[in-house]
């Protein structure tokens, strides 16, 4: 019985150390300087910016707003809402704009759908363009935007992710949603790029080669488009840059049944991306494809919140069961929690997040709960309410 709980105890330790140390090294390489910056381009290339807004009446406006006032020439960019299933009185107010408005329906709708539409509409137009720029409606940039997505492009970068960074911090779970998402960027973005490695992509403030965009999005069809995206570019050897210093402000879920909303979506792309994709492992490893193993690897990983939870219940556990065993798990959770203070940044360390802390246990539940719920949500659509009032 005791050789039993040993072997367990170090096969435990060795699949979540695994873990842990893969987001340590990454969130301690997150915090190197960046020095290459993209210099100015010499030539500004034809942008579509395709904004998809599934009953987005309270934020689209925001959004628009932000891409007419750009500092980027006006001729050389065409803003493109893709709207479904909006009121009435937003499309009019829309329709009033320098935009092309494409109004739509769909039975099951879905980003991809959204972004197929736009495309194939652009095409029957004859509009061609150099880059696609991907936002959410709720997504507001700053006015150098697109001409730093521009300045990456001429340099050479045919995908590229923008930071996204939270707008709102009015509840504990916006707040713990923020920075779950800027742990994301210094690890899987910043981190990863630091060290030579494609960043991850994460769903808006994306920008692509516009042939290339065109020639991929039609096998995109999940709820999980930037994981399906992700694979068609690092299966074709395409670097993804990540620019940390452009930032695009992205609504965070207020309260708790967004958040598990959401995540469960984001959990099952992710489950059924890496189905779909972990057959290609053995070819990825005998070709060197470096980028493509590291996003299996992502994607075998646990949520983090999960790690917070079970590191230190094991931990717990064994100092009462082998005292002597249990000091490598102290030792794992340590450096699982300076992984983390690594990776977020200054601005959000402070009394709000030490008051929001408190609410980890009920988001560990809710991605349990999630984990349990992957089955038949491949192609469902799980609507991010936005404008909540929920408190903690």
């Amino acid at each position: 019985m005791q050789t039993i709980l040993t072997i367990t105890d170090w096969v435990l330790f060795a699949l979540l150390g695994f873990a842990t140390a893969y987001l340590f090294i990454f969130a301690l390489a997150s915090m190197r300087r960046r020095r290459d910056r993209f210099p100015a381009a010499r030539i500004e290339h034809r942008m579509a910016v395709l904004i998809p807004a599934y009953r987005e009446d309270r934020v689209i406006d925001q959004s628009v707003e932000a891409i007419l006032a750009q500092q980027y020439p006006r001729e050389r960019y065409e803003a493109v809402v893709i709207a479904d299933h909006c009121a009435p009185a937003t499309l009019e107010r829309l329709g009033q704009l320098p935009i092309r408005l494409l109004e739509v329906e769909f039975e099951n709708s879905s980003k991809a759908k959204a972004l197929n539409y736009a495309v194939a509409q652009l095409a029957a137009a004859g509009e061609t363009f150099d880059m696609a720029v991907i936002l959410d409606a709720d997504n507001t940039v700053a006015p150098d935007f697109l001409s730093r997505l521009n300045d990456g492009y001429h340099s050479g970068a045919q995908a590229i992710q923008a930071h996204r960074r939270a707008k709102n911090l009015h509840t504990d779970t916006a707040l713990l949603d923020a920075v779950s998402e800027e742990i994301n960027n210094s690890i899987f973005r910043k981190g990863h790029v630091a060290l030579g490695v494609s960043s991850a992509l994460i769903g808006s403030g994306m920008a692509f080669d516009y042939n290339w965009f065109c020639n991929n999005i039609t096998q995109v069809s999940s709820a999980g488009e930037d994981k399906e995206l992700e694979v068609l570019l690092l299966k074709q050897g395409i670097f993804i840059e990540y620019l940390d210093d452009v930032e695009v402000l992205d609504e965070k879920t207020a309260g708790s049944r967004a958040f598990y909303n959401q995540r469960r979506r984001w959990l099952a792309a992710q489950w059924y991306s890496l189905k779909a994709a972990v057959r290609d492992l053995p070819g990825a490893v005998l070709e060197g494809n470096l980028d493509y193993c590291d996003k299996l690897v992502q994607w075998m990983m646990p949520p983090r919140v999960l790690l917070l939870g079970l590191i230190p219940l094991a931990a717990l556990v064994i100092t009462f069961v082998d005292p002597a065993s249990s000091a490598k798990w102290w030792l794992l959770l340590a450096a699982l929690l300076f992984a983390l203070c690594f990776a977020i940044p200054d601005y959000l360390v402070d009394k709000p997040l030490k008051r929001a802390i408190r609410k980890i246990p009920l988001l560990m539940l809710l991605m349990t709960l999630n984990l349990l719920r992957l089955r038949g949500t491949r192609d469902k659509f799980f609507h991010t309410e936005h404008g909540s009032t929920e408190k903690a």
